[in-house]
């Protein structure tokens, strides 16, 4: 029989991050065999910074994985099987403004499209088809991201709720180490951004979230199908363009953070 592979799942945020360096000081046992970090291609730059830093204090690889760039994917049109008609993808859970003037959100795919798929990939490639114990860095504040792998070959494990730690735990085994504060991961776009994680990006960032929104809407008039249930797309729970949102004057209705609903437990963390 062959032993457990253990793999930790990097998202590069406060809690995976604590696992990973956590498990590099010999306080979860026993050491990961590796950690991937899957990259959709639009994290913050921040983030990339620290992957690039966190690495190097790692005593075991991380490997990176990708599947496409998320922000370019989203803003392809693509044929359908059945008759080759054009519709754009949708994948991130934006906000929407429908043809009857309500609003609404879209159903979300990225997360096991972009992130689940290509680190199963990877998973299985370094295993050989054995056991594997794949390390999810949820902490006790959102125990109720926690689900089963949905595969036979992976059993997933929450060290953080082992130890009953929260987010805060997290930033105070950081701090009493001397490391810095790890960023938010997420993409730049997220729809499930608080408006404090909004306000964080740089100009360049927000600039490049209103070309992104600007372009998919100029697609969605191309999509028949999608201009009759989805008429216009917002990346903000106002409904306005994201680069016309005062994150500081309640254009959000005082919007959360969102991540507690994140369907798959793999973003954010």
């Amino acid at each position: 029989m062959k032993n457990t592979l253990h793999i930790l799942s990097l998202g590069a945020g406060v809690q995976s991050s604590t696992l990973a360096l956590m498990a590099a000081h010999g306080e979860i046992t026993p050491m990961p065999d590796a950690a991937i970090f899957a990259d959709v291609g639009n994290e913050p730059k921040k983030v990339y910074e620290w992957l690039n830093w966190l690495e190097k204090q790692l005593p075991y690889p991380v490997h990176r994985v990708v599947k496409g760039n998320l922000g370019e994917d989203q803003m392809k049109m693509v044929a359908a099987k059945d008759n080759g008609d054009l519709y754009v993808r949708n994948m991130i859970p934006a906000f929407t403004i429908n043809p009857d003037g309500s609003t609404g959100m879209l159903t979300r795919k990225c997360t096991a499209d972009y992130k689940l798929a290509p680190i199963r990939r990877k998973v299985r490639e370094l295993s050989g088809g054995g056991p594997v114990s794949q390390w999810i860095g949820i902490s006790k504040d959102e125990a109720q991201r926690q689900k089963p792998s949905g595969v036979n070959y992976i059993k997933n494990r929450f060290p953080l709720l082992e130890m009953e730690m929260t987010r805060l735990h997290c930033l105070e085994w950081m701090a009493k180490r001397g490391y810095p504060t790890p960023p938010k991961s997420s993409c730049i776009f997220c729809p499930y951004h608080s408006d404090k994680q909004w306000a964080e990006l740089t100009q360049e960032e927000l600039n490049e979230v209103g070309v992104i929104e600007k372009k998919w809407n100029e697609l969605i008039k191309l999509d028949e199908r999608a201009t009759k249930t989805h008429g216009i797309i917002r990346f903000h729970r106002s409904c306005k363009p994201i680069l016309e949102v005062n994150f500081d004057e309640g254009d959000s209705k005082n919007q959360i953070d969102l991540f507690g609903d994140e369907c798959e437990g793999m973003c954010g963390v």
